[in-house]
């Protein structure tokens, strides 16, 4: 992948694989703005969900709306609502009665900023203010419950993942790489998923466009986390923003683990070509979207 490295290297390239943040970063500060909540809650949730991120989900969203022919700024309201999701699983995945962690995109995460009930209610808020704001500003009403319906099953199926991860109940007969593939494609791989069929839904995707669409979304989602894994023994956490080496440490199943730096890294490469290939039937509207998988296959944080 040396080609697609040296590419996503330069500066411009990454500016404009991140083409839609400050509009997505723009339409959250105004949804909280016009939400009435306390304001030591609204603080938390701010620290939180308008802080450094890569914004991947919310970005997937716009770019998967666009590459059915749909306009990016329709999808604005379901891109914030899934980051909304995804910040809120942060934020308890953090907590000190799950990963207990202290840092995470390099600032102290939100339970040491503020105090662990706030991180718990700060959470639970993102949580119910991501339902609340595609009620509010999708339409149809069609449209709105098919949207709901996905982002409920998906942040159902991640919390499911998180179980699988961290009380699990371990089933002998199932080999290890098989318990794995069931924790990430719940954990890790049912939002990212959920982004790029939410973005598809938002442009007005065929039944054939979004069948593509999440074929995509599953092979990239999936090959995020062989990269987290992999990251997490190969990084630093000053590099990472975030404490790294932290899953061995915790006795969890990881893909270096089970396979292998080498075999892990051939599954990037193989999950990274199926994404590829179900991306060919959109032509030069999906070029974001690969561009997307190419930068995810080597990111470095």
């Amino acid at each position: 992948m040396s080609a697609i490295t040296d590419q996503l290297a330069s500066d411009a390239h990454l500016a404009e694989l991140k083409g839609p943040v400050a509009s997505i970063e723009a339409y959250m500060g105004r949804f909280l703005d016009q939400r009435p909540m306390a304001a030591n809650l609204r603080e938390a949730i701010c620290y939180s969900l308008l802080g450094q991120g890569k914004r991947l989900r919310p970005i997937l969203v716009i770019r998967a709306c666009e590459a059915v022919g749909g306009i990016g700024d329709k999808a604005l309201g379901p891109a914030t609502a899934i980051e909304m999701v995804h910040c809120f699983s942060l934020v308890h995945d953090d907590l000190p009665a799950m990963d207990d962690d202290d840092l995470r995109r390099g600032q102290a995460t939100l339970h040491v900023h503020t105090n662990e009930a706030m991180a718990i209610l700060a959470g639970d808020a993102m949580l119910g203010l991501a339902f609340e704001l595609i009620v509010a500003n999708v339409e149809p009403a069609s449209k709105a419950t098919g949207l709901l319906r996905e982002l409920s099953t998906a942040t159902n199926d991640m919390i499911i993942g998180q179980v699988y991860d961290t009380l699990p109940q371990v089933d002998d007969r199932i080999e290890p790489i098989d318990r794995l593939r069931a924790v990430h494609r719940h954990k890790t791989s049912a939002l990212i998923r959920c982004a790029c069929r939410m973005g598809a839904m938002c442009g007005g995707a065929s039944d054939d466009q979004l069948a593509a669409i999440t074929t995509y979304g599953e092979a990239i989602g999936l090959m995020f986390q062989v990269v987290d894994d992999l990251l997490d023994v190969t990084r630093s956490t000053e590099q990472l923003g975030k404490a790294s080496h932290k899953d061995a440490k915790q006795g969890k199943l990881t893909y270096p683990s089970v396979l292998g730096i080498e075999s892990s890294r051939r599954e990037v490469q193989r999950l990274h070509g199926q994404a590829v290939e179900a991306l060919q039937v959109f032509g030069e509207a999906a070029r974001p979207l690969a561009d997307l998988g190419d930068y995810m296959a080597v990111r470095t944080r």
